[in-house]
C-alpha cells in the first residue's frame, strides 16, 4: 500500500510540473498587454514599456516562469498590478466561496443520485429504472446555464422563493448562506444527477451479475443483506472515480453559473482574470484548480485501492 500511494504521488507531482508549463504558456499567448490594460489606450508606448520593465512582464519567459514556480513554493502568490491586491486575498475569498457551492451542492447530488442509480439498477427493465435513466440523462443534457435561467424564472420571478443572487449579505448566518445557495446547487445537481446515477447503475449491475452475489444468494441470505454487503461495496468503485473528476469542475468550473447568479467564486474570478490579463491571478487559479483535481483523483485512487486491492496489486506487478 506505502508503494501504490508513493507511486501515486510521485506521477502527481509530475503531472503538476507539466501542468504549471501549460498553464503557464497559455496565460502568456493571451492577447493585449498588461502594462497597456493598466494605464490605458491614451497612454505613451514608452510608459508602457517602463511599466512592463517594472512588473517583469518583459523578461524572458523561462525567467518569468522560473520566478513564479518558486514563489509559488515559498507561498508568494504575488501581486496583482491591475487590482493592486495580493493574488492569495483574491484567490482565497474566490476558492472559500466556491467551496461552499460545490460542499452544497455535493451533499444534496451524490447520495441522491448513488441512491437513485442503486434502486434503478434493483428494478432494471422496469418504468421506474426507464424514469431515473433517461430523466438524469436528459437533465444532464440541458446546459447548466439553462437550468440557470429557468430555475431562476421558476422560483424568485414566479413564486417568490429563494434568491436570484447567491451572494448573501455580510454578517449571514450558515442558514442564511445556505438559502442564498439552493438554487445554484439545484442548478448543479440537475446537470451531475445522470451522470452520477449512471454509473452507479452499472457498476450496481455489473455487481448483481457477479458470481459472489450469486453466492450470497444460493446461500440463501436475504437480498437487503447481499446488497448491502456484497453489491454495494464493489458497485460503488467506479462512481468514485467519477464524483472525483467532478470536484475540480465545481471548484473552478463553474464560470456561467456564478457569473448568473452574481457569485463571487472562482470560476468568475478566473473569467474576470483572463479578461483584463490579470496573469498572476489567472496562472495561480488555474493551477489551483490543476491541484484540486490532482488531489481528488489522488484520494480516488488510495480509496479505490482499499475497496478493491486488485487494483494496487496489479499496479505493483
Amino acid at each position: 500500500m506505502k508503494r501504490f500511494i508513493a507511486t501515486r504521488i510521485l506521477l502527481s507531482i509530475v503531472t503538476l510540473l507539466i501542468l504549471s508549463i501549460l498553464v503557464f504558456v497559455a496565460s502568456q499567448v493571451l492577447p493585449g498587454n498588461v502594462a497597456r490594460n493598466i494605464l490605458g489606450p491614451l497612454a505613451d508606448q514608452a510608459s508602457v514599456d517602463e511599466l512592463n520593465s517594472q512588473l517583469g512582464t518583459d523578461r524572458s519567459l523561462v525567467v518569468q516562469y522560473w520566478d513564479w514556480v518558486t514563489g509559488l513554493l515559498t507561498g508568494d502568490m504575488g501581486t496583482s498590478a491591475i487590482q493592486q491586491r495580493s493574488v492569495f486575498d483574491i484567490i482565497g475569498d474566490s476558492v472559500v466561496n466556491s467551496a461552499k457551492l460545490a460542499l452544497l451542492a455535493f451533499l444534496i447530488v451524490v447520495p441522491l443520485a448513488i441512491l437513485g442509480g442503486v434502486y434503478a439498477a434493483l428494478k432494471e427493465g422496469t418504468l421506474r429504472d426507464r424514469t431515473i435513466s433517461l430523466g438524469g440523462l436528459s437533465a444532464t443534457a440541458v446546459p447548466d446555464f439553462v437550468w440557470a435561467v429557468l430555475l431562476i424564472v421558476i422560483f424568485p420571478l414566479g413564486l417568490g422563493i429563494f434568491k436570484p443572487t447567491a451572494t448573501a449579505p455580510p454578517g449571514s448566518n450558515v442558514f442564511e448562506q445556505v438559502y442564498y445557495l439552493i438554487l445554484p446547487a439545484i442548478c448543479l445537481v440537475f446537470v451531475l444527477f445522470g451522470y452520477i446515477a449512471r454509473m452507479a447503475r452499472a457498476g450496481t449491475l455489473e455487481a448483481l451479475d457477479a458470481d459472489y452475489t450469486r453466492t450470497a444468494i444460493i446461500k440463501g441470505l436475504p437480498q437487503r443483506t447481499v446488497v448491502r454487503q456484497h453489491v454495494l461495496r464493489n458497485s460503488l468503485l467506479p462512481t468514485i472515480a467519477v464524483v472525483a473528476t467532478q470536484i475540480g469542475y465545481m471548484i473552478g468550473g463553474l464560470v456561467v453559473i456564478e457569473l448568473i447568479f452574481n457569485y463571487n467564486g472562482l470560476g468568475k474570478a478566473l473569467f474576470e482574470a483572463a479578461q483584463r490579463k490579470d496573469i498572476p491571478v489567472l496562472q495561480t487559479g488555474v493551477l489551483l484548480v490543476g491541484v484540486v483535481y490532482l488531489v481528488a483523483t489522488l484520494a480516488a485512487d488510495i480509496l479505490y485501492s482499499v475497496l478493491n486491492p486488485r487494483v494496487r496489486l496489479g499496479s505493483e506487478s
